[in-house]
C-alpha cells in the first residue's frame, strides 16, 4: 500500500496537510464499516483502498462483512435493480428471507464503532442495534427513480440514521436525517490506475490472445444486465461496418449477483463466432485490468442504470477517450465534448466511438482534459477528507444545514 507522502506530486502537500489535520481531531473514534461481500464490486474496492488510508491517518477503521445464503442475495440483487427502476416482483416471502437473514446478523454481528457506517440496502437493518453511537447509511446505488414498494421498506430503516450518503445530487430523496452529496474515487497508486511499462502492456494482452492490429474498443464491469454487455456488442457491430476494430468485454462476478452467469452466457451467445470479440472472465487481478484499459483505443461504460461507474473514472484517469452513458454518477464524472463523449443510446454511442477513432487528435485531447478533471474531483485524497469531514459533522450536528 502506497503512504500519502506519495501523494505529494499528484495533489500537491496542502492537500495531505488538511487530511493529517482533519485525522487529528478524530482521535480515538472508532471507524466500523459494514457491507455484504468481501470480494467484487466498486464498494468493496473502495473499502480496500480507503480504510489502509485512514489508519494511517492514525483513525481506528475497521471492516465487517455480513452473512447472507444464495436466498438472501438473490433478494437483494432484485432490490439492487429495483431501486434502479426496474420493474421486479418483490414478495412478502422476499422481504421475510431479507428479515429473516438481517435477524441472525443481529445476532451475531457485534457493533463496537463510535461511528457505524452501513453500505448500501443489504445491512440496513442493523439499525437496531443503535445506542448512543453515531450511524451513517451510504448509499452507493441511483435512488431516484426506485420502485416503491422496496423504497417504502427501506424507509422502516433509513430514519433511525443519523445521516444519509449519495454519490449524486439526484439520487438524493428527501428525508428526515441530513444528507451528504460525497461521490466515491479512485486511487491513482493502487495497481489498477499506477503507471505501467510498455512491456506489461503488451504482456497482458499476449496472455489473453488479443491482437493489437485494429483500434480496441473496450468495457471493463461485471456481467450485470445493467452495464448491457450486450448493446456493448451491438454498437460494436454498427462501428465495425465502417472501422475494422476489435471489441473487449472484460468483467467478473461478485458473491451477491446470481444473475452474472447467466448475462455471461447472453453475452457469449449474442458474440457468435466474431474472432474480433474478446469475453474475459477476470480474476481479481488489477494489473490486467489496468492493461486493458491502456491499451484500448476507446472505452465505453454502456450503463442503462448506474450509481458512480468507477471504471469511467480509471479510464479518465489514463487519459483514454470515453463514451459513456448519460445516467447515474457518470455525467459528474465526464463534461459532454470536453472529457468524454456522453450518449444515450446504441446508436449514438456507437456514432461517438466512430468519431473519436476517425480523429485520434480530438481523442487524445479529450483523454488529457478527463484525466485533469479526474485528477480536481475524483482522487481518493478529496474522498478521505470528504469522509472525514462527515465523521466530524456527526458531532457537530447544529452546524450542518440540511439539503
Amino acid at each position: 500500500m502506497s503512504r500519502l507522502n506519495e501523494y505529494i506530486p499528484i495533489v500537491g502537500q496542502p492537500i495531505i496537510d488538511d487530511l493529517k489535520l482533519l485525522a487529528g481531531k478524530l482521535q480515538g473514534k472508532v471507524v466500523q464499516n459494514i457491507n455484504y461481500t468481501p470480494v467484487g464490486g466498486g464498494v468493496t474496492e473502495i473499502l480496500n483502498i480507503m480504510i489502509p488510508y485512514l489508519q494511517e491517518l492514525v483513525i481506528i477503521a475497521r471492516w465487517d462483512v455480513i452473512k447472507g445464503g444464495d436466498k438472501f442475495f438473490a433478494v437483494t440483487k432484485k432490490f439492487h435493480n429495483a431501486l434502479h427502476g426496474r420493474a421486479e416482483n418483490i414478495t412478502e416471502d422476499d422481504l421475510k428471507i431479507f428479515m429473516q437473514t438481517s435477524q441472525s446478523n443481529l445476532a451475531e454481528l457485534d457493533i463496537y464503532g463510535d461511528i457505524v457506517f452501513i453500505h448500501d440496502p443489504q445491512p440496513i437493518a442493523l439499525i437496531a442495534k443503535k445506542t448512543s453511537n453515531k450511524w451513517i447509511w451510504r448509499c452507493h446505488v441511483d435512488v431516484s427513480e426506485p420502485q416503491q414498494k422496496v423504497w417504502d421498506f427501506l424507509m422502516e430503516f433509513i430514519p433511525r440514521y443519523d445521516s444519509a450518503v449519495f454519490s449524486a445530487p439526484s439520487f438524493s430523496r428527501p428525508l428526515p436525517v441530513r444528507q451528504f452529496l460525497i461521490p466515491p474515487s479512485i486511487d491513482p497508486l493502487s495497481d489498477k490506475n499506477k503507471e505501467l511499462s510498455r512491456e506489461t502492456i503488451d504482456g497482458v494482452l499476449k496472455k489473453y490472445g488479443i491482437l493489437k492490429d485494429k483500434p480496441l474498443i473496450t468495457q471493463i464491469s461485471r456481467f450485470d444486465r445493467l452495464k448491457d454487455p450486450v448493446g456493448v456488442i451491438e454498437v460494436y457491430k454498427r462501428v465495425k461496418k465502417y472501422i475494422d476494430c476489435r471489441l473487449i468485454l472484460a468483467g467478473g462476478t461478485a458473491a451477491d449477483d446470481p444473475e452474472s452467469v447467466q448475462v455471461l452466457e447472453e453475452v457469449r451467445e449474442r458474440a457468435g463466432k466474431d474472432k474480433d470479440i474478446y469475453i474475459l472472465l477476470l480474476p481479481q487481478n488489477d494489473i490486467d485490468v489496468n492493461a486493458l484499459q491502456r491499451a484500448s483505443d476507446v472505452i465505453l461504460q454502456k450503463s442503462l442504470r448506474e450509481g458512480f461507474g468507477l471504471t469511467v473514472s480509471e479510464a479518465l484517469w489514463k487519459a483514454k477517450p470515453v463514451v459513456a452513458s448519460h445516467v447515474g454518477g457518470i455525467p459528474l464524472q465526464i463534461k459532454n465534448k470536453y472529457s468524454g463523449l456522453l450518449c444515450r443510446s446504441i446508436d449514438g454511442a456507437a456514432f461517438s466511438v466512430k468519431q473519436l477513432l476517425n480523429n485520434p487528435e480530438y481523442a487524445r485531447k479529450m483523454g488529457e482534459n478527463g484525466r485533469e478533471h479526474v485528477r480536481n474531483n475524483f482522487l481518493l485524497t478529496r474522498h478521505l477528507k470528504d469522509y472525514m469531514l462527515l465523521f466530524l459533522s456527526l458531532y457537530h450536528a447544529e452546524d450542518v444545514v440540511y439539503l
